[in-house]
């Protein structure tokens, strides 16, 4: 039922927005389209916070937020400036369509409501835009423009009774805006008061609509986060993104990129949790806990925004470094050895240009022979690679080099006229000493044997 409310509710709203745009020409008095301003509602508001605004209250709640005397008039008050945001929009509709005639290109120039009414406040039925200062209202570049345009439009001069209608109208959009800012700056003053830790995180103004929809600050703090984050009016959700609120609409949402707002709304609604309980408890009322958080919120924001890592590039090697020595064990030569390719199978994966190989079937399976078998039958000995080939330890290579015979060296010598022959290992040296006996034995060495004088 409720639904079904909402929506009638929004059929009946946009029945009324065409029916304004039918008959905004046709009205001579903007209070028939405006009626916020003079409602009872806005006076009583306007004249409360009028009473108080002036009073410096530094004395900090104790009890339940919502027993403070003050805190209806700051709910009734910042939920009375979305009234007036919509009033100043139907108010510019109308200074728009009756100052067409005058200056039909200066909405498309001026996009802002509130600049838009100060421009045509300022130019009123002047048509000459040389003479009118709009530096202090416009930026300069859009000042040039409007100007050029106003010395080539096609507008025409409005009568006095038009002149009187488009400017009763402009001050009412800025009446409504003097109204607006002063209830910001109430609920600004006191949301310090009430929720300082909340406030800091999201700002016043939307603390303020937060606990206006929750019910109080009892209520919002008992709410989880994923509660927090679509606390809104209630009205219908067909323009807006899927469980939003009041906190999607704050400023520290709305500035972060449009890919990561709903990230940051998780974030920020967790956050707005452990703020409001802590000012349910009145700690922390300086706001400290919630700067805190809000520096938290921004690193996270921050961290989000930054770019992947780039990929790190591997270095080439250096050219001229040269191949690699892959070494291994013996091992590991000697597997090599064994599932190497033999110089058969060599032989069997080689063909011979036109030449038919030989085949060699089993068991319904064929395979060819190549060259096997058209050889000379000459088998070349494998080269042993002398960078693989293990050396003997130096140790092992002098080992038996002495000069004593061998216990496994045989006295026998095999000579062709007597077969085997026995040799005495004395007679050889029994002949060298003969031999020198002949040659050198009448001799003497003359230093040697020269006698010694006495």
């Amino acid at each position: 039922d409720l639904e079904e409310e909402m929506e009638e509710n929004d059929d009946s709203e946009d029945d009324r927005n065409v029916n304004l745009d039918v008959e905004m020409k046709s009205v001579k008095d903007v209070r028939k389209v405006a009626k916020l301003l003079g409602t009872r509602q806005m006076r009583e508001v306007l004249t409360k916070i009028e009473k108080l605004k002036d009073t410096n209250r530094s004395q900090q709640i104790m009890g339940p937020v919502e027993e403070d005397p003050e805190y209806k008039l700051i709910v009734q008050a910042n939920n009375l400036t979305v009234d007036i945001d919509n009033e100043i929009l139907v108010v510019h509709k109308f200074i728009r369509d009756h100052y067409a005639k005058k200056f039909p290109e200066l909405e498309s120039l001026v996009l802002n409501p509130l600049d838009y009414t100060r421009a045509v406040k300022a130019i009123g039925n002047e048509m000459d835009l040389t003479k009118v200062d709009l530096r202090s209202i416009l930026p300069s570049a859009t000042v040039m423009v409007v100007t050029v345009t106003g010395s080539t439009t096609n507008g025409q001069k409005l009568t006095d009774e038009e002149s009187t209608i488009v400017s009763d109208a402009c001050d009412m959009a800025l009446e409504l805006d003097t109204a607006k800012r002063k209830i910001l700056e109430y609920v600004e003053s006191r949301m310090t008061l009430i929720a300082p830790n909340l406030s800091a995180i999201v700002g016043s103004t939307t603390a303020a609509k937060m606990l206006g929809q929750a019910g109080g600050l009892m209520a919002l703090c008992k709410m989880p986060s994923c509660n927090v984050m679509k606390t809104s009016t209630g009205f219908s959700s067909a323009s807006t993104p899927r469980h939003t609120g009041y906190l999607f609409q704050s400023e520290l949402i709305q500035r972060t990129p449009q890919d990561l707002r709903s990230k940051a709304q998780k974030i920020v609604a967790a956050k707005c949790t452990l703020a409001a309980r802590m000012d349910r408890t009145h700690e922390s009322t300086d706001g400290s806990f919630g700067r805190s958080l809000r520096e938290q919120i921004d690193k996270k924001l921050e961290k989000l925004q930054e770019p992947p890592p780039s990929k790190t590039v591997k270095p080439l090697p250096i050219p001229d470094e040269g191949p690699k020595k892959r070494r291994a064990g013996k091992k590991v030569r000697r597997m090599k050895e064994a599932y190497a390719v033999t110089e058969l199978r060599k032989a069997q994966n080689r063909m011979a240009f036109g030449v038919a190989e030989d085949e060699t079937g089993s068991f319904d399976k064929t395979k060819g022979l190549g060259l096997i078998g058209q050889n000379s039958g000459k088998i070349r000995a494998s080269v042993a690679d002398p960078r693989v080939k293990a050396k003997a330890p130096k140790r092992h290579q002098f080992m038996g080099s002495s000069g004593a015979t061998s216990g496994l060296s045989s006295s026998l010598a095999f000579t062709p006229v007597q077969g085997i022959e026995l040799i005495n290992p004395e007679e050889a040296q029994k002949k060298v000493k003969e031999a020198n006996d002949r040659y050198f034995g009448g001799g003497s060495f003359l230093k040697v044997g020269k006698p010694k004088h006495q």
